[in-house]
């Protein structure tokens, strides 16, 4: 039986082949996703148990310590996830010099919004 080979006789007597990088980044997005299943399941079950529920009755189940700590764990988890799957997404179909910047751009603004939002659930927790 034969084993056709894909890679060109250049690329075998050189040694070049896989680059060996983005494992990482798979990971971590596998990793980021598998944490956003419970943590999204936690979060919609709390919100649909407060509909109905008074600013005063909500305010008073976010400064619980499980409630910062899970929320503050969804917007992390949740953004981080957002900024590696948007670079994939750049590094797919961005084919010119702004893929470096837009890649950049993406993460600083997915890092925005995560700062912004555990701001926004200290201040109602903490009540400052």
């Amino acid at each position: 039986m034969t084993v056709r080979r894909t890679r060109s006789p250049l690329s075998r007597a050189i040694g070049l082949g896989s680059a060996k990088t983005g494992v990482e980044h798979w990971l971590a997005q596998r990793v980021s996703a598998v944490a956003l299943v419970p943590l999204t399941l936690w979060f919609v079950a709390s919100i649909i148990s407060h509909t109905g529920s008074g600013y005063v009755s909500f305010v008073t189940w976010l400064q619980t310590p499980a409630a910062i700590i899970l929320t503050i764990l969804i917007l992390i988890f949740l953004f981080h996830h957002t900024a590696l799957g948007l670079q994939v997404v750049i590094e797919d179909y961005v084919h010119s010099g702004a893929r470096f910047a837009a890649v950049i751009a993406v993460r600083l603004c997915c890092f925005a919004l995560a700062v912004t939002g555990i701001i926004a659930v200290l201040e109602i927790a903490f009540g400052g």
